[in-house]
C-alpha cells in the first residue's frame, strides 16, 4: 500500500519543515509515502469562502484517481488512539487499498464536491491547529501507527 498526504500551502516554518521532512523520512522504513503541496490559490481576497473551497477542491481532485482511497483530516471526523489508529491502517492493507490518500484541506476546509469523494474523515482533535503544524501531526502518527504494528518501542501504553 501506498500513502498520499495531500495539503494545502507551503510549510514557512523551518523548524517545523526539519521535523516534517524527519518523520517522512522515517516514515520511508515502513511504507511509500508521499507529501503532495498544493500551492495556494493566488488572490482569494477575491473569492468567496466558497469559491476557495471550491477552487482547492478542484485542485485536490485532480491529484487523486478512482482507485484511491480518500480520507479527509476534517474536525468533524473519527477520534482515534494511536493504537485505534494503527489498527485502522492495518486494516486498509488487508483490504488491498493500492494508495491511501489523506488530504488536509484550506483554511475553510472542503468543498462539497470532496466530501462527496471522501472514503471517511478523521479528526486529529477537538482543538485546532495550523494547517503547517497538521501536517507534522499527522505525519508523526502515521510513523507511530507504524511502529506499533511492528511492536517497535516508539510508542509507550
Amino acid at each position: 500500500m501506498n500513502i498520499k498526504l495531500i495539503a494545502i500551502g507551503k510549510t514557512d516554518n523551518k523548524a517545523l519543515q526539519t521535523l516534517i521532512d524527519d518523520y517522512t523520512k522515517r516514515l520511508s522504513f515502513y511504507i511509500k509515502f508521499d507529501l503532495e503541496i498544493i500551492p495556494d490559490i493566488k488572490n482569494v481576497k477575491n473569492l468567496s469562502e466558497s469559491q476557495q473551497k471550491e477552487k482547492e477542491g478542484e485542485l485536490i481532485l485532480s491529484k487523486i484517481t478512482p482507485t484511491d482511497q480518500l480520507i479527509l483530516l476534517d474536525e468533524n471526523g473519527k477520534n482515534f488512539s494511536s493504537v485505534a489508529f494503527s489498527t485502522e491502517l492495518q486494516k486498509k492493507m488487508n483490504s488491498g487499498v493500492k494508495t491511501l490518500v489523506f488530504v488536509i484541506g484550506g483554511p475553510y476546509g472542503f468543498s462539497e464536491t470532496v466530501y462527496a469523494k471522501a472514503n471517511g474523515k478523521i479528526s486529529l482533535s477537538l482543538m485546532t491547529f495550523s494547517h503547517q503544524m497538521v501536517r507534522l501531526f499527522f505525519i508523526e502518527q502515521l510513523y507511530r501507527g507504524f511502529t506499533i504494528l511492528r511492536n517497535e518501542p516508539y510508542h509507550h501504553q
